[in-house]
């Protein structure tokens, strides 16, 4: 008697699982900086990072024992490392604290304007060649930030202004993330993680408030749900393609709009959504040339965009 043939997925359910993966992260991200959001508005910045990045770091503590600790060791660049781990920081905390004042869908906007910054650097400190057609996405995006800023006295308040500042620190990350491509995740994700969790010992202590046994829980909850969210995201990557994942990474927007409507009753102002589709559909422009001109620089950019 012949064993019965061994049935292969096909590659489109690969690819429909990577899809789900990448929305399922996508949704975990939205939910942990809806919840980051919320204890922002008790707790400090630095309780945050020192508990959600202690918690991260347990998180990754079997994972680093089985790849083996020399894995912490960054051979690649050394400056560039610390200067994406200074980085990291400057964006948590810009984050966090444009998030207690703002609608958490506005925040996202502004961030999901990093590709664009991305592509409009990309020529100076990555020495990638920027055609006319990207170019004229760069200056579209940079339209849809204005509208979604809508800058005069009354309306450019320093939360949005912070948010701005996050959202090119968070360029500049990607940009370093490209640089060190042969480092490992697992690295650059440890040293990352500890960067914060090494600026909340010494930011929390100046102004710490005794967090309820509750909300010791959701403050680690923030850490973990982040390192399975990147799990999902990763593992999207290694399903499908990434020109047919990337795209949905923008539901981080629409996910933004509801956790901000639903738990926090922010009502979208129309020219945040107006800019909000600029910004969008200029990404998304930019990432299908980049896919065309250099298909690895536009791999690696979807993995540090979510």
């Amino acid at each position: 008697m012949t064993d019965a043939p061994v049935r292969r997925p096909a590659v489109r359910d690969h690819v429909a699982l990577g899809i789900a993966m990448m929305l399922l992260g996508d949704f975990l991200f939205s939910a942990n900086d809806a919840m980051g959001k919320w204890l922002v508005a008790t707790y400090t910045v630095g309780q945050v990072l020192l508990i959600r990045s202690g918690a991260a770091l347990l998180v990754m503590a079997p994972m680093i024992h089985r790849a083996g600790w020399r894995i912490l060791i960054p051979t690649e660049r050394p400056w560039t490392q610390v200067s994406r781990v200074a980085l990291s920081i400057v964006e948590l905390i810009a984050f966090y604290a444009a998030a207690v004042h703002l609608p958490i869908a506005d925040v996202m906007t502004f961030y999901l304007a990093g590709p664009i910054y991305v592509a409009a650097l990309s020529p100076w400190l990555l020495g990638e060649r920027v055609g006319w057609r990207r170019w004229t996405a760069i200056a579209v995006g940079f339209v849809g930030v204005l509208i979604a800023l809508k800058p005069s006295p009354e309306t450019l308040s320093a939360p949005a202004l912070i948010s701005i500042f996050g959202s090119f620190a968070f360029a500049l990350i990607v940009i370093q993330s490209r640089q060190l491509r042969n480092t490992p995740d697992l690295t650059l994700v440890f040293w990352q993680t500890a960067g914060a969790f090494a600026a909340g010992l010494v930011i929390a202590p100046f102004s710490w408030v005794p967090p309820t046994p509750r909300d010791w829980g959701l403050l680690a909850a923030l850490g973990v749900v982040a390192m399975v969210a990147h799990l999902c995201i990763n593992r999207a990557l290694k399903l499908a393609p990434a020109a047919v994942v990337a795209p949905f990474q923008y539901t981080l927007l629409i996910w933004a709009l509801v956790f901000g409507w639903t738990v926090f009753g922010d009502v979208p102002k129309t020219d945040m959504l107006i800019g909000g589709v600029i910004i969008v559909g200029a990404g998304l422009f930019i990432f299908e040339r980049q896919k065309k001109v250099a298909p690895e620089a536009a791999e690696t950019s979807v993995q540090d965009v979510v």
